[in-house]
This record gives structure tokens, C-alpha cells and sequence, in this order.
């Protein structure tokens, strides 16, 4: 007599089979899913992480100084860049500033749009050294926010910023004496550009 099981046995042995193939296939999709949102979420939160602690050079945001002055007085230099297929010319009115800790500065950038088109770009900034991101405050920044340019059209951007007081308590700034504010311009999507060019006519001075 043969051992084989009989066909209904086959057939659901089949039947299990493939369901656990189809958990097994909608465990793997959906663990993807999950990785990809986590990947796309990370960079707000990365972001915002950089922001609070000053983590890779990332000058913090207030609302304004505490007022309190510092005794040390350091050198802060400006840097503007644009990157690849920005039609923008961008530069620093100032080139540096010697400045108290704890007092505010404002400095001027220039931009300017070099094409016949409005183009939207958003900016990206650090200073170096990196450790001194975690002193260096923003009061007021172009860089919050997006922005535009019609075509041939020119503008002047202040930054307000200080140094925090409280940098003299740290070790690893007791031999810094100059640092380096640097922005870099992108354009934004193309998509957005290309939707929002129609809004100006002609160039503004």
C-alpha cells in the first residue's frame, strides 16, 4: 500500500503553502513600506537635531539675544555659494567682522538672478569650526524661508546674529578666534519653478 498522502491532503498541504508565501510576501512589502517612511522621515528629525544641538556646524535659531556681553572678541567671515544650475549670482557685502560675544551683528547678502525667468531657491548654511555651531545664534535669516527672484531682479538679505556669551565656558573654543559663516544656494524643484514663473512680468530693480 502506498504512503503518499491522498489528493484533498496534497491539496491543502498546497493551500497552507501558499499562504504562508503570501504573509511571508505582504510581511517583506510592508516592512519596505515602513523602512522607506522611516528614511524620509529621518531628515526632518535630523535636521531639527542639528538645529537644537548645533551638530555639524548648524547655527542655532532664537527669537534674540539675552543681552548679555562676553569678554572675548572674535573674527566671523562670510562665504556665499551657488550650486550647479542656479542661474543666481550671490556674495557677501561684508566680507568679515571682528565681534563681541553676546552682541548682535547684521550683515548683508547680495543675489541677483541672472536669467529670464523667476526661479525660487531655498539656502543651505553651516560654519566652521563645526563646535562652534552651538554658539553661533540666528536672530533673523533669509535662509528661514524660500526665495524669488524675477527675472534680471536684485536683492539685498540681512542676517542678525551673535555669538552666545556663554561659548567662553567652553574648552573646545578656547583657541578659536575666527569662524566661518557659509551659504550655499540650490533652486527649488523645477516643477515649482516652472509653475510659479508666470506670476511677474519683468524685472524689478
Amino acid at each position: 500500500m502506498s504512503d503518499a498522502p491522498a489528493p484533498a491532503t496534497q491539496a491543502q498541504a498546497r493551500a497552507r503553502a501558499a499562504r504562508l508565501n503570501r504573509r511571508y510576501a505582504i510581511g517583506a512589502l510592508s516592512l519596505a513600506v515602513a523602512m522607506l517612511a522611516l528614511s524620509y522621515a529621518a531628515v526632518p528629525f535630523y535636521t531639527l537635531f542639528c538645529r537644537a544641538t548645533g551638530y555639524e556646524g548648524t547655527p542655532q535659531r532664537v527669537a534674540a539675544d539675552d543681552g548679555t556681553v562676553g569678554r572675548r572678541t572674535l573674527r566671523v567671515a562670510f562665504d556665499a555659494n551657488v550650486a550647479p544650475g542656479l542661474p543666481w549670482r550671490f556674495e557677501p557685502e561684508t566680507e568679515s567682522v571682528h565681534l563681541r560675544v553676546g552682541k548682535a551683528a547684521t550683515v548683508f547678502f547680495r543675489a541677483e538672478n541672472l536669467s529670464d525667468r523667476e526661479i525660487a531657491a531655498t539656502a543651505v548654511f553651516n560654519v566652521t569650526p563645526e563646535v562652534s555651531g552651538a554658539w553661533f545664534d540666528k536672530v533673523q535669516c533669509f535662509c528661514f524661508s524660500e526665495q524669488r527672484l524675477g527675472p534680471h531682479e536684485t536683492a539685498e538679505w540681512p542676517v542678525v546674529f551673535f555669538l552666545d556669551s556663554k561659548l567662553e565656558t567652553d574648552p573646545s573654543m578656547a583657541e578659536i578666534q575666527s569662524i566661518t559663516l557659509s551659504y550655499t544656494l540650490y533652486a527649488a524643484p523645477a516643477a515649482r519653478n516652472a509653475a510659479d514663473a508666470p506670476r511677474r512680468a519683468g524685472p524689478a530693480g
